[in-house]
This record gives structure tokens, sequence and C-alpha cells, in this order.
């Protein structure tokens, strides 16, 4: 049975741990209304943005003048290519493995709808992985 001391020791312990998480939750919350702001001042930028853009593509298509590169409609490329992205080094837990494997996937997935699918490679371990070829 604990004593009368170790009691007190674990409510004392309790209560800190209150304490701390108390601030935790307070320097969060500001955080969260800090950011919320934030997306909400671009998203008014991107409203405006949207509707400047499709105001312009409608006033050229009035004018005739829909040969526009940026908004010309494009057939699929031929090639592709896709960004592989690990570290250097272990010690990620499961991540450099799901990010290969996804990759190879990807690859296996699309490999009739593109001629071609280059890899690039960002991190020694993918570059390991797709430098042997096992995929």
């Amino acid at each position: 049975m604990a004593s009368l001391r170790d009691i007190r020791k674990r409510i004392k312990s309790a209560k800190s741990t209150e304490k701390i998480t108390k601030a935790m939750k307070m320097v969060s919350a500001s955080k969260l209304r800090r950011a919320q702001k934030s997306v909400n001042k671009v998203r008014n930028y991107a409203l405006k943005l949207d509707n400047v853009i499709s105001y312009l593509a409608m006033f050229l298509r009035t004018q005739g003048r829909d040969t526009n590169p940026l908004l010309v409609e494009r057939k699929k490329q031929k090639k592709g290519e896709i960004i592989v992205l690990t570290s250097d080094r272990g010690l990620c837990g499961s991540f450099n493995g799901s990010v290969i494997r996804k990759s190879q996937r990807y690859i296996f997935d699309n490999q009739n709808k593109f001629k071609e699918i280059c890899v690039s490679t960002i991190g020694q371990k993918g570059n390991d992985a797709f430098k042997k070829g096992n995929f």
C-alpha cells in the first residue's frame, strides 16, 4: 500500500502535468488561430484571382482570340516523370519503404499511359532502390 507521502507526490506530479498540458493547449490554439487567419487572407486573394482569370478568358473568347497558349487544352504527354523524395539514412520508420513502394506502384499502374516514365530521386535510399532496377 502506498504511503501518504507517495500519494501526495503523485497528486503533485499530476497537477504539474495538467499545468503543462494546459499551457501546450493554449499555445496550439494560438497557432491554429494564426494559421486560420493566414488561410482566410490567401482564400480572398485566390477567389479574386480566379474571377480575374475567368473574366479574361471570357473576354478573349468573345473577341475570337482563343489562341492564348494558357487557355488551350493540351493533349496528354508522351513522357512522364516521377520525383521520389526519400531520406539519406534510415531511422525514418517505414517512410522510405512506403515512398518507394508507392512510386513503384504508380509506375506499374501508369506504364501504358506514357511512352516513357523518367524517375528523379532525391535522397540516397530512393536512389539506391531505383538504381538496382528491381521493380
